[in-house]
């Protein structure tokens, strides 16, 4: 089977560190943004499997990043999961509504991603 890939984006360098560990435990290989531009960029070359998407960034959001990564070629396929701070169901509905898959609440765990990634079918 082929190598699964995951693309973190997240202004923190602390949570990218602790959702690589955690994807990189369930297999897929990882790759780290610290903004929704630096996550684009990375998305002209080929797509990643999983995107885990923080939704406040600084140069770029979440909210935009999806959108311009769901207009891409192939820009659909990619499994995106917000990871946020977000609880207001207007907010979670705007996310879903802009292409996100599912949504995590942080602080996450192990599990909790675990279970969520398999929701989506991504592992």
């Amino acid at each position: 089977m082929d190598t699964r890939t995951c693309l973190i984006v997240d202004d923190s360098r602390i949570i990218r560190k602790v959702a690589r560990r955690i994807v990189e435990g369930l297999g897929f290989e990882v790759d780290e943004a610290a903004d929704g531009a630096e996550a684009l960029s990375h998305c002209t070359g080929p797509l990643p499997d999983v995107v885990l998407l923080d939704w406040n960034m600084p140069v770029m959001d979440g909210l935009t990043f999806i959108r311009r990564l769901r207009e891409m070629p192939g820009g659909g396929r990619p499994k995106v999961l917000f990871c946020t701070i977000e609880t207001a169901p207007e907010r979670i509905a705007e996310a879903l509504g802009a292409g996100a898959d599912d949504y995590v609440m942080k602080p996450f765990d192990g599990e909790i991603l675990h279970s969520k990634l398999a929701e989506v079918g991504a592992v």
